[in-house]
């Protein structure tokens, strides 16, 4: 009987020692970094996108990082990540949120020139071109999101893709009319040589110009619509904005 019970207090004894974690299992389990330490996060965040195994993924992880870098204005490390991503697009995606993002922080002319010259040189390395303009596009919205106006002009005039220039001077010109900037914006539309797009964006300008109150401006943006189904409806959204008002 008592060798019997030694025994079991043996298998007993054994099977809870073996059922224990290791040491170092329980400590790689705990937290590295705490919930505060936010230059830990960011490090920690970073080997942790690295060891993405799936390059989709793992792209989408350096995007989303570098975006966040740029949003603490830390702009230098959030740069140095577009070089590790593979995909164009996502390159591309990139460069927009670093460059939306320091548009929020209110830099110098100076820094804010020397930033997009480094977001240029960086949508240059871009192996597709659909990519590159695309990026270049994104490139020149942050400018005027930054109130850098002419360098904005000047990124979208250089632009080879006639689509994606246009798409450019569109989108700065909606930048400039949220701002409210009726005058800028209105300048700004005449850099589309599309007559089409041209109509495109002014109803676009027209409806934003409405929405902030400035009747009279969205009703001189209206009259440059050479398209009348398109004038029609910017003039129908302007009365249709004044009535609602009134009511």
């Amino acid at each position: 009987m008592v060798n019997i019970l030694n025994k079991r207090t043996f298998f007993t004894v054994f099977f809870f020692l073996t059922a224990l974690p290791p040491a170092g299992a329980e400590a790689s389990a705990a937290p590295a970094c705490g919930g505060a330490d936010r230059a830990c996060l960011f490090k920690e965040l970073g080997e942790t996108a690295a060891a993405i195994e799936d390059s989709k993924w793992r792209d989408i992880s350096y995007r989303e990082l570098a975006k966040s870098l740029a949003a603490d204005k830390r702009l230098d490390d959030a740069i140095a990540l577009i070089g590790k991503i593979a995909t164009p697009d996502t390159q591309a995606l990139t460069i927009r949120g670093i460059g939306m993002a320091a548009a929020k922080h209110k830099l110098t002319p100076e820094q804010y020139d020397m930033l997009f010259k480094t977001l240029a040189r960086e949508a240059n390395k871009i192996t597709q071109q659909a990519s590159k303009d695309i990026a270049y596009t994104y490139i020149a919205m942050s400018q005027s999101f930054a109130l850098q106006d002419s360098a904005a002009i000047a990124t979208a005039r250089a632009m080879t893709n006639e689509a994606l220039k246009h798409k450019a001077f569109g989108e700065i010109a909606e930048v400039q009319a949220e701002r409210p900037d009726a005058i800028a914006a209105f300048a700004t539309l005449k850099e589309i040589s599309s007559q089409s797009y041209r109509n495109k964006s002014t109803r676009t300008i027209t409806l934003l110009l409405a929405d902030r109150g400035l009747y009279n401006e969205a009703s001189q943006a209206a009259h440059q619509i050479s398209n009348p189904t398109l004038r029609a409806e910017a003039l129908q959204y302007i009365l249709t904005k004044q009535m609602a008002v009134a009511e």
